[in-house]
């Protein structure tokens, strides 16, 4: 066994988004993260979403790889973001940082919360 094994980057971020309409199109969001999935080269094995009566969402992605995890409130201009990958076969760090890149880039954000944990 390698003590020496990081699991992988976890990363959080709560976003301030002023486009409303970017905070309630969840066939926008899931369109710019097969986009980012493909850039990437990692593998979506599942995605479970709901939406609610204001049209702000939930939604998971779960990736071969391990997860992306998005909230959304219009109401608020926020939303937060989960991206966390693994590292079984090789360090993703610099995945999830550029993961989180394309998404405030995406939803034109700033940032309120960033926190990395080194799992």
């Amino acid at each position: 066994m390698d003590i020496n094994y990081s699991p992988g980057l976890h990363k959080l971020l709560t976003l301030r988004v002023e486009n409303s309409a970017k905070l309630t199109s969840l066939q926008g969001f899931e369109s710019v993260t097969t986009t980012i999935i493909d850039k990437y080269d990692l593998e979506k094995v599942g995605f479970s979403s709901h939406v609610f009566d204001n049209g702000s969402f939930t939604a998971a992605v779960c990736l071969k790889e391990s997860h992306i995890c998005i909230h959304t409130w219009p109401e608020f201009s926020q939303l937060t973001i989960d991206i966390y990958l693994c590292n079984y076969l090789r360090d993703n760090s610099h995945k999830v940082k550029r993961l989180a890149a394309d998404y405030i880039a995406y939803f034109e954000a700033g940032v309120l919360n960033d926190f990395e944990i080194n799992r």
